[in-house]
């Protein structure tokens, strides 16, 4: 694929806004009325979200990289894959792209006096304990999925996300060919792993978006009030994930640096080789060329020599 580099920034900030748009609104109509239609269940979430990725990433990845996730981003910020403005600017995108994503599910949702936003909403809020999407199954055991399970299975599902991001991501952020077939996949176990306990945040800003639009709608649990283990954990993943990337890129530099100098040494050993051959061969050069003239004299002297005969004989008989 092309170079994101090659593309104007303004372009690329749209990009991610659109992007994080589309990706959302995706899923907060699958997760509410998509809910409603099919239930709740492990397969269709996983697979809807691996869609909805798969696709978008692939339609936006040309023009952005399509990191879509501040999680992607800040790693790729963190491996110097992309520039710091850049990713404040994709950040700021992707979130402003979700809010907008957010309020216009809720706008759109189907709403009366028996069945309000929040009946709606609860699937596609993300949580723990009585905000998780599992709260009302799990309080007839009178269990709960604690803060902890919460962070932990974010914490993981993010680290499959990024890493698979980084893996896919050239050394200026551009996409490898495989890119959006990989992130949809990463995605799609990410969730099956996360959405029974947190809905499967996993996107800080899939995240905050539907949780101020949801705020004032009357949930069990106020999704701002928990959505910081919504940023905390998958920032926490790209950090692991870029700092692992700098310590493999510090110990196999010094390997190249040396197989590079080996090269260069075995050149400049072949160099001296070739002048010694040379320097060798100049002694016997310089010889034949005094041979050469030796003979040419001995030759002149002989010439000479006929001269000085010929010249008395003629003067022999003259007399």
């Amino acid at each position: 694929m092309e170079e994101t580099k090659q593309q104007p920034l303004v372009l690329r900030v749209c990009a991610e806004l659109a992007g994080s748009f589309l990706l959302c609104f995706a899923i907060y109509a699958f997760s509410t009325w998509g809910s409603a239609v099919y239930g709740v269940n492990v397969v269709f979430t996983p697979v809807a979200t691996a869609l909805a990725y798969a696709v978008v990433t692939a339609v936006f990845a040309r023009v952005s990289g399509g990191q879509l996730n501040p999680a992607v981003t800040v790693a790729a910020v963190l491996a110097s894959k992309t520039k710091l403005v850049d990713g404040v600017l994709y950040v700021i995108a992707q979130v402003v792209g979700a809010i907008a994503a957010a309020f216009a599910v809720v706008k759109l949702l189907p709403t009366s006096e028996q069945v309000a936003a929040k009946v709606w909403l609860s699937p596609a809020v993300n949580g723990f304990e009585q905000g998780s999407v599992s709260y009302s199954l799990l309080t007839q055991y009178g269990i709960t999925f604690s803060i902890t399970l919460a962070i932990v299975v974010e914490v993981i599902g993010s680290l499959i996300i990024v890493a698979a991001a980084m893996s896919s991501l050239g050394e200026h952020g551009e996409p490898s060919d495989r890119y959006a077939l990989t992130m949809g996949a990463a995605y799609g176990l990410a969730v099956a792993v996360s959405y029974p306990v947190t809905g499967a945040g996993l996107n800080p800003a899939r995240s905050t978006g539907i949780a101020l639009a949801a705020m004032n709608e009357g949930l069990t649990q106020n999704p701002l009030q928990q959505l910081w283990v919504f940023w905390i954990s998958p920032v926490l993943a790209a950090a692991v994930v870029a700092l692992v990337m700098i310590i493999a890129q510090m110990a196999t530099t010094p390997k190249v640096k040396a197989a590079h100098q080996e090269s260069i040494d075995g050149v400049i050993a072949a160099d001296g080789n070739v002048d010694s051959d040379a320097a060798g061969q100049l002694p016997v050069t310089e010889s034949s060329e005094d041979g050469v003239a030796e003979q040419a004299e001995e030759t002149q002297v002989g010439y000479q020599q006929a001269d000085s005969q010929r010249d008395a004989d003629e003067g022999v008989e003259r007399h």
